[in-house]
């Protein structure tokens, strides 16, 4: 059995210590599989259809996409370059700029970031199983042409258990396993590409209107929200184990084009589907991977339905992976086998809202991801900021103990920049799911909450660069010391 082999077959020891020289190996291009693979889902398609639908162009459509898609996937690279040069995990790392109690809270957040995603990916990983169980046995299935309640249930069950199993055993057998995944799933999405093309009617991609700078801005947010910011708080979590010295450019590129170029080639093929399709616009509102499969023969629909099951599990590991990462960095006095199976426990409440309670998908989802981005959004930019700082204090890893062991309980600056930010976000943005709205838009008059600026979620990058400038200004400028080290 060859190393790597026997690196994978144990589980994964390390929590969110930094990762010892002895045990770093690999190469930046390492990381592209790893992001590729569940990156590569179908779903990208039903990402692209999203764009499209907030009255955008086709041509308006794919460049707001893909700039979004590599605007925010770059800064999940950036982050990812301070864990290699520290090997520690995202959310611990960010403990330099907030401090070892402050930075609970960010962290918290990410959690929360961490299992909204997975509750959407593993969602929809079991409602396809349960699909192709009631296409496969009839008995599954209602007269509605829907699998049953029993049915569903079986499914997210298989599903959970095999995405806590990859979890729990952790990074050598996600890396390993990654591999292969992003081999077969780029195989069998090319080949359900010639029977999506079709579907395509190039003669109406130009008649589609343009829409207002503000909408094609919208557009560039939604997408920044679907795909980069939603790893934000855990791209480091698997370039920390790459060798201290490994450059940062590749870092970067490899992060960024594994994230974005698989999810923006989606994007494309399903901005130029839905142009002119209002009915499958509409039924991906509420289905988003069944309004695609729908137009394969049965003889492909059965192999490609688990090559997603396959893939959005895949998403589910790496997820939930850094979800007990994120717990342990809270502080959670628990291994990191055992927070990963807690997090089991809150899946299956994310999915039962999602599934039986919220009355669209794509409402929740892009409220959610607006939401949460704010917090994650600002808080990603604050430590992009304090990276330079880091930098010039020697990457020392004690700084992010707590006060008395060579780092500082809380860190003021950072705190009151992610606060203010926050704050000035969620009172700029709407809520399309009604439960989601009450923390929303409440610096915003009636008439603001129609406006462009508002219903495209443009707060959101206020936020970001708020955040950023407001630290900045503390850090840089005006050159506030909150000395991380105890004194003596």
């Amino acid at each position: 059995m060859s190393e790597t082999n026997a690196l994978a077959s144990k589980i994964e020891v390390n929590g969110i210590n930094p990762i010892p020289d002895s045990e770093r190996y690999g190469k930046p291009s390492g990381l592209f599989p790893i992001w590729f693979s569940w990156n590569i889902s179908i779903f990208g398609i039903t990402c692209g259809i999203y764009v499209l639908s907030l009255g955008l162009s086709v041509w308006q459509a794919m460049v707001a996409g893909v700039l979004g898609y590599f605007l925010s996937c770059s800064l999940v690279g950036i982050l990812a370059v301070g864990s290699v040069r520290t090997g520690l995990p995202t959310l611990a790392q960010s403990r330099f700029a907030f401090g070892y109690h402050g930075n609970k809270i960010p962290t918290f957040f990410g959690y929360v970031a961490n299992m909204g995603w997975k509750v959407t990916m593993l969602s929809m990983a079991s409602t396809t199983l349960a699909d192709l169980l009631s296409n496969l046995m009839p008995f599954f299935e209602q007269e509605s042409g829907y699998p049953t309640t029993f049915c569903l249930l079986i499914s997210f069950v298989v599903v959970i258990v095999l995405t806590m199993a990859g979890a729990v055993y952790g990074y050598n057998m996600i890396v390993k396993v990654e591999k292969y995944i992003a081999v077969i799933t780029g195989i069998m999405t090319l080949i359900y590409l010639f029977f999506f093309i079709p579907n395509i009617d190039f003669a109406i991609l130009g008649d589609k209107p343009s829409g207002s700078i503000g909408v094609f801005f919208g557009g560039v947010v939604l997408a920044m929200t679907m795909v980069g910011l939603g790893f934000l708080n855990y791209g480091g979590d698997y370039s920390r184990y790459l060798p201290r010295n490994t450059g940062a450019f590749g870092v970067i590129f490899w992060t960024t084009l594994g994230i974005a170029l698989p999810v923006s080639v989606l994007l494309i093929l399903g901005v130029m589907l839905g142009a002119g399709n209002e009915a499958l616009v509409e039924k991906a509102a509420h289905e988003p991977l069944a309004a695609l499969t729908g137009i394969l023969p049965f003889w492909f629909y059965v192999p490609f339905s688990i090559v997603i099951i396959i893939s959005l599990i895949s998403a589910g590991m790496t997820g939930v992976y850094s979800s007990g990462l994120a717990l342990l960095a809270m502080g959670v006095p628990l291994s990191r086998a055992v927070t990963t199976l807690l997090n089991a426990v809150i899946i299956a409440l994310g999915c039962f809202y999602l599934t039986f309670v919220s009355d669209s998908f794509l409402s929740t989802f892009s409220s959610f991801l607006a939401t949460i981005s704010v917090i994650m959004g600002s808080w990603g930019a604050i430590e992009i900021v304090d990276m330079l700082r880091q930098k010039a204090l020697g990457w020392n890893v004690a700084m992010v103990n707590p006060y008395g062991q060579g780092g500082r309980d809380g860190r003021w600056t950072a705190l009151l920049s992610l606060g203010i930010a926050t704050f000035i976000g969620l009172g700029t943005i709407t809520s399309s799911d009604p439960y989601i709205a009450y923390i929303t838009s409440f610096l915003l008059s009636d008439d603001l909450k129609n406006s462009v600026f508002a219903t495209a979620n443009i707060g959101l990058i206020v936020a970001m660069i708020s955040g950023a400038i407001i630290y900045a200004l503390l850090t840089y400028i005006l050159q506030i010391k909150v000395e991380p080290y105890t004194q003596k």
